[in-house]
């Protein structure tokens, strides 16, 4: 399976392996281009460039890491234009249409950025102008290729005109409207055309050469050359004013099996079906098929003696056969009972969270649903939903609890860091335990926690305003206990402290674990939140501007659920 990542910094060691790989393809795939042009590549996503202009760079991979294809952007936001600079498919890799998948997805993010269209140099398909048939016919086939999504070569500018720019014969800027109506003004081609020959041939093209190609413009707007491939013209509405792109919701599909029928167990299988049901109503959401992940994503948050356990008792219990903690053995942790049913203390923080052998299959696939989220966050979409249960925000490396079994929202965060810094924000009531031991002493991902008072809410123990990270994660972990009474106008302060403090870290990516306990008359709150807070609420969050991952924690007043978690979308697509 292929995934389309966007790195727009680089943060991590996987990151350093990833544009290892886009160098090598390369340089053997533009052997013209010296080593030192190739590795400004990865300079620039290492220190990117000053407000002119800023890098992105578009790699298609398996998951295994392997790079397939890859394609690097320059963006120029005064201009609202983006250039490709390199795109390629690896040598030993056939296409098989990844390049027209690795373009498409390069126009979407130029569109969702704001851009008027997508530039690339390109060089000529003129009889005569390159130096054998092989290389003419290549030409051809990459300005057919480009002229398909409606990209054609400027014309009537003197930079068509051969100069042995970089030692090429000549080139053509190709433009492409991004299926709108966009034609170039005359001042923005020249602004453009100094700022990418300044940069990219800052041998070859000294002042006044470049000031011999901005001579050569002669149009206002610059004419584009007709079709000469396609006797269709393409596209060439211009976009609907306002049509943000939607977002991905993964739903569980085995959480139903998970269903408590104990007296007083809240956490049933309505909450999905509520909350679903409002949201199709809706247009915000494409609804993705569930990925299957693999263990060692879990394992990577949770200690392997935890899940190994978790999993062995709940599948081997009898169905509708649940196991409660009821002991504790904290005083001689080193020597746990060897009955598993008696164990569960020793892995449990409450005597309400039950063990059987759904609740294992339930979270498992609730991980699956976060991680395809995860994935498509990283992939194209600016925003994606998992809706699942059981909720996993309590679960803490070694232990289970309120309601919680795998903590799905610090496994997709962890899984994140590997691609640049990562803020974790808990807006459930109840304080965020089990993501704030996981991450306790790391400083690439930031948690922050709003809830009610641990003095008289659950979990009792953990989450108070002195727990700030211990070792190299000290500073990286904010607490904001609340009384138990407050008004959302209150509310909305102490989330715009929140919101200030993860601006401050600069993540690259965001996840939010949405707890919806926070409404009014709430069965397990105390705070009074209504559809329009929670509007508000979802408005703010947005604001960051963050590629978002929001996982479904808390919520269980049913009569009200939906509504609330469709405000909260309706608010956070109100952002532009």
């Amino acid at each position: 399976m292929l995934r389309i990542r966007v790195l727009r910094h680089v943060e991590s060691g996987n990151d350093l392996v990833t544009l290892q790989q886009v160098e090598d393809i390369a340089q053997k795939q533009f052997p013209l281009a010296s080593v030192a042009e190739i590795s400004r590549v990865s300079e620039r996503l290492k220190q990117p460039l000053t407000d002119e202009f800023f890098p992105l760079l578009f790699v298609v991979e398996g998951f295994d890491g392997q790079v397939s294809a890859f394609c690097s952007v320059l963006m120029f936001p005064p201009l609202k234009l983006a250039h490709i600079e390199y795109i390629s498919t690896a040598p030993n890799r056939p296409g098989g249409g990844l390049g027209g998948l690795l373009y498409e997805r390069v126009r979407d993010e130029c569109k969702a950025l704001g851009c008027h269209a997508l530039m690339l140099e390109c060089l000529p398909d003129e009889p005569g102008a390159s130096r054998d048939d092989a290389t003419l016919k290549m030409n051809q086939q990459r300005l057919k290729f480009y002229e398909h999504f409606g990209a054609r070569p400027l014309i009537n500018t003197g930079y068509e005109i051969p100069a042995n720019i970089g030692d090429d014969i000549g080139a053509f800027i190709v433009m492409d409207p991004l299926d709108s109506a966009y034609r170039l003004p005359q001042d923005v081609a020249k602004k453009y055309l100094s700022a990418f020959l300044s940069y990219k041939y800052p041998l070859d093209c000294p002042p006044e050469i470049i000031q011999t190609v901005l001579e050569g413009i002669k149009d206002d707007p610059i004419e584009m050359r007709p079709p000469r491939y396609y006797k269709k013209s393409v596209k060439t509405e211009a976009p609907v004013a306002g049509n943000l792109p939607t977002y991905a919701m993964v739903i569980a599909d085995k959480h139903e099996i998970h269903h408590v029928r104990d007296r007083g167990y809240v956490e049933a299988p309505v909450r999905i079906s509520k909350i679903r049901d409002e949201l199709h109503k809706t247009t915000l959401f494409t609804e993705l098929p569930i990925g299957r992940t693999s263990e060692s994503h879990i394992t990577a948050v949770h200690s392997k003696d935890y899940f190994n356990y978790l999993k062995k008792i709940c599948l081997s219990l009898p169905e509708n056969k649940s196991v409660y903690p009821q002991i504790f053995p904290i005083r001689n942790r080193t020597r746990p009972p060897k009955d598993l049913a008696m164990q569960a203390g020793y892995y449990c923080i409450d005597t309400f969270t039950p063990l059987n052998r759904n609740a294992y299959l339930a979270a498992r696939s609730a991980v699956d649903c976060t991680l395809t989220a995860a994935n498509a966050v990283l992939d194209k979409y600016p925003m994606a939903y998992s809706l699942v249960r059981p909720p996993g925000h309590h679960a803490e490396r070694s232990a289970f609890g309120g309601f919680c079994y795998f903590n799905s929202s610090a496994i997709a965060a962890n899984y994140f860091s590997q691609y640049g810094k990562v803020a974790v924000i808990d807006i459930d009531f109840h304080h965020g335990n089990g993501t704030q031991d996981i991450f306790l002493n790391r400083k690439d991902v930031f948690t922050v926690s709003i809830h009610g008072n641990p003095v008289s809410n659950y979990p009792f123990f953990t989450g108070f305003a002195d727990e700030v990270g211990e070792d190299e994660g000290k500073g990286f972990n904010l607490n904001i206990p609340l009384p138990d009474t407050l008004t959302p106008e209150q509310y909305r302060t102490h989330l715009k402290r929140a919101i200030t403090a993860i601006k401050k870290f600069s993540p690259q990516y965001f996840v939010i674990a949405m707890g919806l306990d926070t409404a009014k008359s709430d069965p397990t709150g105390s705070w009074a939140l209504m559809p329009d807070d929670f509007f508000k609420n979802g408005a703010m969050l947005a604001e960051l501007k963050l590629p978002t991952l929001i996982v479904q924690e808390g919520g269980y007043r049913t009569k009200t659920l939906g509504q609330n978690a469709r405000r909260f979308f309706e608010g956070y697509h109100s952002v532009k």
